[in-house]
């Protein structure tokens, strides 16, 4: 039995159809918040004429290069780093989509704010804390602002297509 729907939430009764969902919304929001951060990056490059610094590529090729090396024993050859880097981040990506969708099945207040909320909470927790943790990037504090507000902001593109994305299919599945 479906319920109505009420604020955007559906009738929530399956977390494997929300696993589902939100397994294809994060691998089109990491695109589109790929997409972004690039345009970002050319804007930035023609207003300075700068190479743009350390941002989340640099992050998820660091990423790649300690799963390759610590987890699996081999140094990735530096012809595939630029895909491994590219692999983990839209494994990433996909996956906390995954979660988020699974998540919205059981706790529907997650998809309060049309996904913003859960792409800041992302920006906030990988971005700012556990990436520069893990030693992947630079501490926040040697990052300019203007980088974490275009992080924040491609975070952001993300939890709101997410959300469009994981509501569409996970209306679809019935």
């Amino acid at each position: 039995m479906h319920h109505e729907q009420t604020n955007g939430a559906e009738a929530m009764d399956s977390p494997w159809k929300g696993l589902a969902a939100g397994l294809i919304g994060g691998l089109v929001a990491t695109w589109a918040m790929t997409q972004f951060q690039t345009f970002l990056t050319r804007l930035e490059k023609e207003g300075n004429g700068e190479s743009g610094g350390d941002g989340g590529e640099n992050a998820t090729v660091r990423a790649a290069e300690a799963i390759s090396s610590g987890v699996l024993r081999h140094e990735l050859p530096e012809e595939k780093k630029e895909a491994a880097g590219a692999g983990v981040h839209y494994g990433f990506g996909t996956l906390m989509g995954g979660a988020y969708g699974a998540v919205a099945e059981v706790a529907p207040a997650v998809v309060a704010g049309q996904g913003f909320p859960f792409g800041a909470a992302l920006w906030l927790g990988a971005d700012e804390v556990a990436v520069p943790a893990l030693g992947l990037s630079k501490r926040p504090a040697e990052i300019p602002v203007s980088k974490h507000a275009g992080a924040l902001a491609a975070h952001l593109v993300y939890g709101a297509i997410l959300e469009v994305v994981r509501r569409s299919v996970r209306g679809l599945l019935g």
